[in-house]
Order: C-alpha cells, then sequence, then structure tokens
C-alpha cells in the first residue's frame, strides 16, 4: 500500500514537472526569408533534434515575403526574429531610425547574389556584360547590387541593356535566349534553370563577392523589445541554429529529410543540391571555417556599408557596423567552429 502511493506520488511529481516545463517554454515564431527549401534545413534541423526545446523554446517556422520585406515584421513584432538581408536592414533602419532591429547572427557570411547566364552568351567575366542584354526584376536583391558590381568591375553599364522582367519569367527568358543573362540568388536561379531542361554545362554563375562585392548576406534579426526581455531565449535560439547548421553541414542528406517532411512537392534531389551549394557558398565559408560561425569582420563590415551608399542615399548618418550586428547573444567560439 505505503510502496504504491509513493509510486503514485512519484508519478504525480513527473507529471506537475512536465506541465511546469512545458509552461516553461517561450513561444517563439520565426519567419524565414522564403519558401520551405533546401536552404532553410539547418533550421528544421534544430526543431526535429529539439535543439530549441533544449533551449526552453517553442518555435514555430514559417515561409516568408522574400529576403528584404520581412524586417518590417521583425520591427512590428510579428515576429520577434527572422531570418532576412542585412543590407536591406541597413536601408530599414536608415528609413525608420526609431527601429532598433539588430542581427544577432551572421547566417550566409557571403551573399547568393549573382549574375547567371548560359554558355551561348559567352559570358565569363563581369565586363563581359557589355553589349548584353540583362534580365533583372526590379525588386531583385541582386539586382539591388548591380551599380556596386559596375564600380567595382570598371563596367560601363551604358552598353548593358537592362530588362526589367517579372520573377516567374526571368529564368524562361534567359532558358529561351531572350535575355543574355539574369540577375538572381545563385541557389535559386541556378536550379530553376536545370528544371527549364538546361544541362550543368550550360549554366553559368557568376557569385557577385567573387568580383569585388564584400557585402554579408542573410542574418538572424530579432524585434528589440522581445530582445530586451526574453535576452536567455535570443541566445538560445542562436545557439539551437548553430547546431542545426553544424549537422546540416555534416551530414545534407540526413538534414533534407527535415524540409521534405513539410514540403512534400518538392524533388528532393534539387533541394539537396541546392543545400549542398549554399553551405558551401554561403553558410561555411572558409572565413567561418577560420572564426566560425555567426560573427562579423568589423573591418569588412564597414567596407560593406560604403559599399551600400553607392546604391542607397542615407539620409542620416551612415551606420556603423554597431548599429546593425551585436555579438551579444554568441555562444563562445569553441561553440561555433565546426
Amino acid at each position: 500500500m505505503f510502496q504504491k502511493l509513493g509510486l503514485g506520488v512519484a508519478a504525480g511529481a513527473v507529471l506537475m514537472a512536465s506541465i511546469v516545463s512545458a509552461n516553461a517554454q517561450t513561444a517563439m515564431k520565426f519567419a524565414l526569408d522564403w519558401k520551405f527549401e533546401g536552404t532553410s534545413a539547418p533550421y528544421f534541423v534544430a526543431l526535429d533534434k529539439g535543439y530549441y526545446k533544449a533551449e526552453g523554446l517553442d518555435v514555430t517556422i514559417d515561409s516568408g515575403p522574400g529576403s528584404v520585406a520581412g524586417i518590417a515584421r521583425v520591427a512590428a513584432g510579428t515576429y520577434p526574429i527572422g531570418f532576412f538581408d542585412i543590407n536591406s536592414l541597413a536601408r530599414f533602419r536608415d528609413q525608420n531610425p526609431d527601429k532598433d532591429v539588430k542581427s544577432v547572427m551572421m547566417v550566409y557570411d557571403r551573399p547568393a547574389f549573382a549574375i547567371v547566364s548560359t554558355a551561348k552568351s559567352n559570358i565569363n567575366t563581369p565586363k563581359d556584360l557589355e553589349g548584353k542584354v540583362l534580365g533583372a526584376p526590379a525588386a531583385d536583391g541582386a539586382f539591388a547590387q548591380w551599380k556596386i558590381f559596375v564600380k567595382e568591375n570598371k563596367i560601363d553599364d551604358s552598353k548593358v541593356k537592362i530588362e526589367n522582367v517579372g520573377f516567374p519569367v526571368r529564368e524562361p527568358m534567359l532558358a529561351d535566349g531572350k535575355v543574355d543573362a539574369i540577375t538572381g540568388f545563385a541557389y535559386s536561379s541556378y536550379f530553376n534553370m536545370l528544371s527549364r531542361g538546361l544541362a550543368e554545362k550550360d549554366i553559368k554563375v557568376m557569385l557577385m563577392s567573387d568580383h569585388g562585392i564584400v557585402l554579408y548576406g542573410n542574418a538572424l534579426m530579432v524585434n528589440p523589445d522581445f530582445a530586451k526581455a526574453n535576452p536567455k531565449a535570443v541566445a538560445g535560439f542562436v545557439r539551437a541554429t548553430i547546431k542545426g547548421i553544424a549537422d546540416s553541414y555534416k551530414d545534407p542528406e540526413a538534414a533534407i529529410k527535415s524540409v521534405m517532411k513539410r514540403n512534400e512537392t518538392a524533388d528532393e534531389k534539387v533541394e539537396l543540391a541546392r543545400l549542398k551549394m549554399s553551405l558551401k557558398d554561403n553558410f561555411v565559408t572558409p572565413w567561418v571555417k577560420e572564426n566560425g560561425i555567426g560573427d562579423i569582420d568589423t573591418k569588412r563590415m564597414s567596407d560593406a556599408i560604403d559599399q551600400i551608399a553607392i546604391t542607397y542615399e542615407f539620409k542620416n548618418a551612415k551606420p556603423k557596423p554597431a548599429d546593425l550586428f551585436t555579438t551579444d547573444y554568441l555562444p563562445p567560439l569553441d561553440q561555433r567552429k565546426f
């Protein structure tokens, strides 16, 4: 009898502890920049392996409207944390000086901004764009860097015809030869071209970061009120995300399964290839291997801000790196090196 009573009390204590633990979870809605694709695998890995939960977080991951538009959602508090373009954050803060949104972890050490062409266009260097037709959606994040690309590579842009094309027809127009090249995100445009039936050898990707662009890419950025009230939650999210990236880097074949569970209509082979491309070109660059993921080089960020000023006229004083990025929520270096 006493033994049974003791077991009952113990079971009740475990149940109460689990209820308290569940109640202690901090709810966090996380906004991606785009759809559930290969590049989003690290976050779903962190979710599926319980890394967020272990940090006391109840994370919900939503798709996003693009690497620029979502910043306003974080600023408004609709999402406490999101994954968006840090260059666009510089412009957003200049236009909204009362919104103290900051990046807390650099995810894409190199951006995916690219010029994509076909072999028959014979574009091998930036200068080869002279005399060509470049298809570029006006709102494209890669095209936003065109003036920097022109300046750094001494392109005579009067010799390049810019054709404003819609996102849905950008790759089809290139595949059909209606434009000679397009601007886009490498890991999107490349695979869109493959889906049009082009062979790998016929698709040429010129990363802008290989040709003078020192800009960073997408980063985790947080709502300032949420960060102030929940600093441990923000640090925990960063820590768990780093684990998700590390696991994805070590075993992308396993990581892509976490995406496919949530996007069953996607092509697993394509999404795996997309993940591998982004891990190599954006997430885990040589600098990241040497210095760990998540941080920035302050001198490079200063230079990047100078480049942003080529494409955007700041109404207020140019921001400093500390206005856009803080290391307050990053774990120690030994937890950030792969």
